[in-house]
Parts: structure tokens; C-alpha cells; sequence
């Protein structure tokens, strides 16, 4: 499905977005779920990740046969967390696949560090990327060592299996950590279901706990979605306000670092109970923004448009992991940017748009299969009209929003 955003403006008064759940903060917690029954969510993720994750969490408790094949088709947060749950699932075996990105996506240091605590995986067809084939263990074994700039999620995965272990587990990270925030949610939440951790210099621990006491859960609703309607506000005229609901100021989610970040855009953050309110109080006065993103590289996309559809330049890094999610985000980021006209320049690691006032040239963006790209343009539609390509790719992480832009004044159809 193609889409056309026709230039548009939105209404200035407040408009309120119920905003689905954090899927982070669901895929995490429907894991445990499966570890400990007796764990109650409410405000789960709507996302198509999050209804994935349960579908196969789910069959897991249904059959029992051998060479089960699950598909988490682009879900890589599924993938690697399913990786860990499944390889100590004893007496079970499963073949875990994906799409054919997925299967571009590596899963190698995860394994490795699975299959030296005991697990037994095995790839199914090229060394170090799905789909891979686990029969599940017992795994005794507690000590494990892994590069501390790899993707936050082969540790949280290792992190949220833990408790279960016969000895619990003793994870080293080697170097400077990536993502910590992500790496704190999984403690936190691993906490509040009565787990002891530490997490002291680059050694994390945590304790075997085999049963919890009930525990129920409100999920907090997500920021990165929250991200897309920071974009709009900053690029709106003063006075605009929109209403979002559930968050709270003492969020697990690294990117709720919006809030601060989005100041320099001239946007407030109000916080009112289980929602913020997001005004635009001024227009921004910086030339360049310089954000360190090492501990929210998925609200990169968003803060890149803002700049570039504000006419200002921005210096982007700590970015190293966008090479490897649903797209090469940053290649992506640089040829769909430089349609529309932005002087853009891309590393490994970092992301430099130049300053620059010349009007926004209208174009069709490809998605790439990433929810992030598609939702982080579209903001852009309040500058110039704009197409957006395989724009249903935005039910990955957020189903409504189209719906929810059509609801603010955005005029969008289908082309």
C-alpha cells in the first residue's frame, strides 16, 4: 500500500493519541510471562513484533513435538529473545526462522554465548544468521562473556532466561556498553518481579528465583511511537499541543529522553497524570544539533527529519547499531533524505545533515521494510506533499498511526 500525504497543516488546538503499549517493555515482560505464569500484563503492545512474540510463546505451550517451526517473520526482537527461551526448554527442539531480512540479520553472538553456558543450536543454513535449530537444555553452566557494544538485546535476551537457571548467571561485558537503559529495563523489570540483580562495573548478575509471588503489570505506553509526534509539534507553528497518553516521568525507556532532547526544538514536555502534553513554547534558535544517541538509536530517524524539515543541520552518533535492524537505517536515511533535497553524509556510526533553507522537494520514500522509516518521514508532509511507499509496514510497532495522523488534520490517501 502506497500513500499520498497531501501538504497539510494540523489542528492547532490539543489533539489526544492513545499510544500502544512499549514493546520493549511487552516483549520483555511476555517472556517472563511464559517463565511465570502468574505474571498479569495489561496494555500490551498492539505492535505486529509484540503479536508475534506471543503467538510463538504461545504454540510453545501447545505442542511438544519435535522439529516445531516458528516464524517470527521481521521481528528481530522476537528472534533473539525466543532464541534464549527456547534453548532451555528441555525435551523441546524448534526450528526459529524469519523473513528473508531476517535471515540477513546476525544471530551468531548470541549463539556463541548460549552454546558456551550449553545450549545446543544449530544453523540450519548460512553459519551465524537464522533460521537456526534449538533443542532445549538444562543448563547448569553461569558464566559468560560478551562484547559490551553489541546489541543490547543478545543481553537482555541472556538476562530475562537467567533466573531460571539451575546457578543463575554471571554475564561480563568487555568494553564500553551500548544501550544501557534497555539493559536497565530488563533488570528493573526482572526486580519487580522479585529477582535479585547487580549490575556493578561491566559484570551483571543475577540470582536463580524458580517462583514469584502474582505480580501485575501497566505497561507503559512506547516513546519511540511518542518520537513521531515530538517530529510534528517541532515542525508546527507555536502554540500547537498534543496529548499523549500513558506515560511517566520515570520511564524505563531510554528514548524517553525525547523530552529533554526535543527542548532544543523549541517543544515542552508537560508531564499530567499518565499522559504528556507536548507544546510548541518557541521556534528553535540552534544552527546544528549535536545528539550522542548510544543510548537511543531508534528515535535517530526521527530527530534527522525534524532537523532536516526545520532547515537546520544535525551531527548524529553512537549509531553503529543502526546498521543492523530492519534496514541499513543509515544508507536508508541518506538516499531518502538526499531526494528531498537535504546535503547528507553518512558513516558506520554518525549521521551529518548540512544547515539549509531551500525548500523541501516533494518525493515518493521508500521504506525498506522499516516501520521507522515510514513514520519518521511522514512528519514531513506538514512542509512539502510527500508518498510514502509500503507505508502498512508502520503495524511492526504502531497499527494506528495512520489513523491517528488522519485524526490530527493530516490529509493522507491511497494511491
Amino acid at each position: 500500500m502506497n500513500i499520498l500525504l497531501q501538504q497539510s497543516s494540523i489542528n492547532k488546538t490539543q489533539s489526544s493519541i492513545n499510544v500502544t503499549g512499549s514493546k520493549s517493555e511487552t516483549n520483555r515482560l511476555l517472556l517472563l510471562q511464559a517463565l511465570y505464569p502468574n505474571i498479569e500484563l495489561k496494555n500490551i503492545s498492539q505492535s505486529d513484533d509484540s503479536n508475534v512474540m506471543e503467538e510463538a510463546l504461545r504454540n510453545s505451550q501447545l505442542t511438544t513435538h519435535n522439529s516445531q517451526l516458528i516464524d517470527v517473520h521481521h521481528a528481530g526482537t522476537a528472534m533473539r529473545f525466543l532464541t534464549a527461551f527456547f534453548a532451555i526448554q528441555e525435551n523441546r527442539e524448534i526450528v526459529l526462522t524469519g523473513s528473508s531480512r531476517m535471515k540477513e540479520r546476525p544471530i551468531k553472538i548470541l549463539v556463541e554465548a548460549l552454546k558456551e553456558l550449553g545450549a545446543e543450536i544449530t544453523y540450519v543454513e548460512n553459519e551465524g544468521f537464522p533460521p537456526i535449530r534449538i533443542k532445549g537444555q538444562k543448563i547448569t553452566k553461569n558464566k559468560v562473556f560478551l562484547k559490551a557494544d553489541v546489541s543490547s538485546q543478545y543481553i537482555s535476551a541472556l538476562l530475562l532466561i537467567a533466573p531460571k537457571l539451575e546457578n543463575g548467571l554471571q554475564l561480563t561485558l568487555e568494553g564500553e556498553i551500548t544501550s544501557i537503559p534497555y539493559i536497565k529495563m530488563t533488570l528493573a523489570l526482572l526486580n519487580e518481579i522479585g529477582v535479585e540483580t547487580s549490575f556493578e562495573n561491566n559484570v551483571i548478575k543475577v540470582n536463580p528465583q524458580f517462583t514469584i509471588h502474582n505480580s501485575q503489570f501497566v505497561i507503559e505506553s512506547d516513546w519511540s511511537s511518542a518520537s513521531y509526534f515530538y517530529s510534528i509539534v517541532a515542525l508546527s507553528e507555536i502554540g500547537t499541543e498534543i496529548k499523549l497518553s500513558s506515560y511517566k516521568q520515570n520511564s524505563l525507556q531510554g528514548d524517553s529522553a525525547l523530552a529533554e532532547i526535543y527542548k532544543d526544538f523549541g517543544v515542552e514536555t508537560i508531564f499530567q497524570e499518565n499522559s504528556i502534553l507536548l507544546r510548541k513554547s518557541n521556534n528553535c534558535q540552534l544552527s546544528i544539533i549535536n545528539c550522542q544517541l548510544n543510548n537511543s538509536p531508534d528515535i535517530a530517524q526521527t530527530i534527522a527529519v525534524t532537523c532536516f524539515g526545520l532547515g537546520i543541520g544535525c551531527h548524529l552518533t553512537g549509531l553503529h547499531t543502526l546498521k543492523i535492524k530492519e534496514t541499513d537505517r543509515l544508507e536508508a536515511l541518506k538516499t531518502e533524505l538526499s531526494k528531498l533535497g537535504a546535503i547528507i553524509s553518512v558513516t558506520n556510526d554518525s549521521l551529518i545533515i548540512e544547515q539549509s533553507k531551500n525548500q523541501i522537494i516533494e518525493s515518493s520514500i521508500n521504506t525498506y521494510q522499516d516501520h521507522r522509516m515510514a513514520m519518521a518521514f511522514a512528519p514531513l508532509a506538514l512542509k512539502t506533499s510527500i508518498i510514502i511507499n509500503e507505508a502498512e509496514v508502520v503495524s511492526k510497532s504502531f497499527p494506528t498511526f495512520w489513523q491517528d495522523l488522519k485524526d490530527l488534520g493530516f490529509k493522507i490517501s491511497d494511491i
